[in-house]
């Protein structure tokens, strides 16, 4: 779980303990200025990358699966085999409505 966050140093403005020389600060404060500072960091995600699949057809799924036959016994029994090779990813896709970045460290509704 929490596997989408960053873990390096400097990547994310948000990310890492504040440590600073003033004592009077505390992290919430420094990580509001530290937001400031860098113009271009916004704590929305505006896209993400996709879960779908394109297969050679143009179809667009999560999985995709193949019926074969199978003879056991003389008997036909139809299996349903996934495929694997062949699939294309969807890329990135815009997301709908901006969400909040997980790393995001500022607490937004206390109850």
């Amino acid at each position: 779980m929490g596997g989408s966050g960053s873990k390096s140093k400097g990547f994310w403005p948000f990310s890492g303990s504040g440590s600073t020389d003033d004592p009077t600060k505390d992290g919430n404060e420094q990580s509001m200025a530290r937001v400031r500072s860098f113009a271009s960091a916004t704590p929305f995600v505006f896209t993400r990358r996709s879960s779908l699949y394109l297969d050679e057809d143009g179809d667009l799924a999560h999985e995709f699966y193949e019926e074969t036959i199978v003879t056991k016994n003389g008997r036909k029994k139809a299996k349903l085999k996934r495929i694997h090779k062949n699939l294309t990813p969807q890329g990135i896709i815009k997301l709908d409505h901006p969400c909040i970045h997980v790393d995001f460290p500022v607490v937004l509704c206390e109850a």
